[in-house]
C-alpha cells in the first residue's frame, strides 16, 4: 500500500534569509540599504535613472554569491525526506536551492536571473553584473528578473493553488504585510495547523484557528520544528 507523504507548505520572507548576512528589505524608513526603495525596485525608478537601478541589483547580486544557506534552510531540505514539501518564497536569492529544497516558488523573482524589458517570458540566468546595453536577442535592453512595486505578480495564481493543497502552513521570517504574498494564508483549509517562526511575531494566537508561534530567529526555529514534526 503507497503512504501519502502529508503536504506541507512553507512561506518564507526576508527573515529566513538574513542570518545568511543578506540585508531584510528595508528598515523602518523605508529605506533599503540607503535607497529610497521607489527608486531601485519600481518601473518609474527604473525609467528615471536606469543605471541606479542596474548598481543597486549588482551590488544585492555580488553580496548573494558570497553567502551561503543557514540551519533553517537547511531544515526545511530534511523535511523532504518525511514530507511533500512545496516552498513559496517572498525571497529573490537562490538559498533554498543552494541547500538542496527541490520545489520552491518565488513569488517576487529572483536576483540571479535576468530579463527583457519587452518580452516578460525571455528569462536568462545571469550571475555577473548587469548594464545598460546588454541585450535580448531582439536587441532590446535586459532588466532584473524582480517583481517591482506596482508590477502584477505572475506567479500568484500558482502560490495560491499550492497554499490550497497544505496540510501544515509554515510560515518563517515575514512580517505577513506584504501584499499580495500576505493574503495566501487565507487559502489554506480553516483546520490546518500554521506554524508562525519569527522573532518578532506581530500575530498572536486569535489571529488563526491552530496557530503555533515560536519567537525565534529561522535559524532556530526552523529545525526546532522540523524536529517536532518527523
Amino acid at each position: 500500500m503507497n503512504f501519502i507523504k502529508k503536504r506541507i507548505v512553507v512561506l518564507t520572507g526576508a527573515g529566513m534569509s538574513a542570518e545568511s548576512g543578506l540585508k531584510t528589505f528595508r528598515d523602518a524608513n523605508g529605506l533599503w540599504e540607503g535607497y529610497d526603495v521607489m527608486q531601485v525596485a519600481s518601473p518609474q525608478g527604473f525609467a528615471t535613472n536606469p543605471k541606479l537601478v542596474f548598481e543597486f541589483y549588482n551590488q544585492r547580486r555580488r553580496q548573494l554569491l558570497q553567502v551561503e544557506p543557514n540551519q533553517g534552510h537547511k531544515a526545511l531540505v530534511t523535511l523532504e525526506k518525511y514530507f511533500e514539501v512545496s516552498i513559496i518564497t517572498q525571497n529573490v536569492d537562490n538559498l533554498h536551492e543552494q541547500a538542496g529544497s527541490s520545489k520552491v516558488l518565488h513569488l517576487h523573482g529572483e536576483l540571479l536571473k535576468v530579463r527583457s524589458t519587452v518580452n516578460e517570458n525571455y528569462v536568462l540566468d545571469w550571475r555577473d553584473d548587469l548594464n545598460l546595453g546588454d541585450l535580448d536577442n531582439e536587441e532590446n535592453q535586459l532588466r532584473p528578473h524582480i517583481v517591482w512595486f506596482g508590477e502584477m505578480v505572475p506567479l500568484l495564481e500558482k502560490a495560491i493553488e499550492i497554499t490550497q493543497t497544505a496540510d501544515i502552513l509554515i510560515i518563517v521570517g515575514t512580517s505577513m504585510q506584504v501584499y499580495p504574498a500576505a493574503s495566501l494564508v487565507n487559502y489554506t483549509k480553516s483546520d490546518t495547523p500554521i506554524y508562525f517562526i519569527d522573532p518578532k511575531p506581530n500575530v498572536s494566537q486569535n489571529d488563526f484557528q491552530n496557530l503555533t508561534i515560536l519567537s525565534t530567529t529561522a535559524s532556530i526555529g526552523v529545525p526546532q520544528l522540523v524536529k517536532q514534526l518527523i
